[in-house]
C-alpha cells in the first residue's frame, strides 16, 4: 500500500523483484510509473470514486473563500485591525449567477458542475471527451475550447489528472487570457500550473485570485504565494475527511488482497501486468 507521495518506479521496482501490487490510497496515480510496473507484471490500482464528493466539496470551498476573501478577512480580524464596519470593506465578488468554468469533466469535475446549480451559476467546461448531450443537459453545463473557457469564466477550476500532457496547462499565456476579475481554482494536482506565472499573475493584477490546495514541488511551495493576500492556501486537504480517508484506505486495502488472493482487483490499472 501506498501514498501519493510513495514514487513507485523502475528503481524501486529492482529492488523489490517479488512485489505483485502496488495499492495506492488515491485516485491520481503519477506517483507510479505504470509502464514500469506493467514490464515488471506488478499490478496497480487506486482509489477512484470514494473522494469524488468530497474532493468537489473542497473545490468549491476553495472557490467561496477566494471569492469572499476570507482567510484574508480572518486575518485582518486576527491581527486586531478591525474597527467596524464600513461600505467598502473586504469587497468581494458574487458566485450566484457567474460563470463557472471547468477544465476537466470527469467524475469530479461533474459533481462540481452539479454544486454550481445550486448557485445559479451558468456552467462551461472543456475535455478532451465531450459529455453525451444528456449529460450536459441534466449539468446544465456547456462545451466550449479552452480559449473560449478561460475568455468568458468568472471561475476557472482545474480538475484533470496530471501528466506529461497536463504539465504547464496554466502558463503565464492562459493566464493572460483570462478576464482581470477571474478567479483560478488549482485542487487537482501541482504541476498543471505553472506556479511561477501564478504568482507573477497575482502580483501584477492579470488575474483578481487564486484559491490552491495542490503545488509544484509540494510541500516546498512558490514562497512568492506567501507574500500574496490574493490567494487562499490549503495543503492537498481536498479528500481529507475522517469518512474518506478510511473508504480510501479500505478500497486501496481490498485492491490488494483481491490481488493477493490471484483476482482481478475492483480497481486494476494496467490490465496487461495480470498476464505476465
Amino acid at each position: 500500500m501506498c501514498a501519493l507521495t510513495d514514487r513507485i518506479d523502475a528503481k524501486l521496482l529492482e529492488r523489490c523483484p517479488k512485489l505483485k501490487v502496488a495499492a495506492n490510497i488515491a485516485v491520481g496515480y503519477n506517483n507510479i510509473d505504470l509502464a514500469a510496473c506493467t514490464a515488471r507484471g506488478v499490478m496497480a490500482t487506486n482509489t477512484p470514486e470514494v473522494l469524488t464528493d468530497t474532493t468537489a466539496d473542497l473545490a468549491f470551498a476553495l472557490l467561496l473563500a477566494t471569492a469572499r476573501r476570507l482567510t484574508e478577512a480572518e486575518a485582518y480580524i486576527r491581527a486586531g485591525l478591525w474597527q467596524g464596519w464600513h461600505l467598502k470593506q473586504l469587497l468581494g465578488v458574487d458566485v450566484h449567477h457567474a460563470t463557472l468554468g471547468i477544465i476537466g469533466m470527469g467524475r469530479i469535475g461533474r459533481t462540481i458542475a452539479r454544486r454550481a446549480q445550486g448557485f445559479e451559476m451558468r456552467v462551461i467546461y472543456h475535455d478532451p471527451v465531450r459529455q453525451p448531450a444528456d449529460v450536459e443537459r441534466r449539468l446544465n453545463a456547456t462545451y466550449a475550447s479552452k480559449d473560449e473557457l478561460l475568455a468568458q469564466a468568472d471561475f476557472v477550476i482545474l480538475q484533470m489528472p496530471y501528466s506529461p500532457q497536463t504539465h504547464h496547462l496554466i502558463g503565464a499565456a492562459e493566464l493572460k487570457k483570462m478576464k482581470p476579475s477571474a478567479v483560478l481554482i488549482n485542487s487537482t494536482r501541482g504541476g498543471v500550473v505553472d506556479d511561477a506565472a501564478l504568482v507573477a499573475a497575482l502580483k501584477a493584477g492579470t488575474i483578481r485570485a487564486a484559491g490552491l490546495d495542490v503545488f509544484e514541488n509540494e510541500p516546498n511551495l512558490n514562497p512568492g504565494f506567501l507574500q500574496l493576500d490574493n490567494v487562499v492556501l490549503v495543503p492537498h486537504i481536498g479528500s481529507s475527511t475522517e469518512a474518506t480517508r478510511r473508504a480510501m484506505a479500505m478500497t486501496a486495502a481490498k485492491n490488494l488482497v483481491a490481488a493477493l488472493a490471484g483476482q482481478t482487483p475492483p480497481n486494476l490499472l494496467n490490465p496487461e501486468a495480470k498476464k505476465k
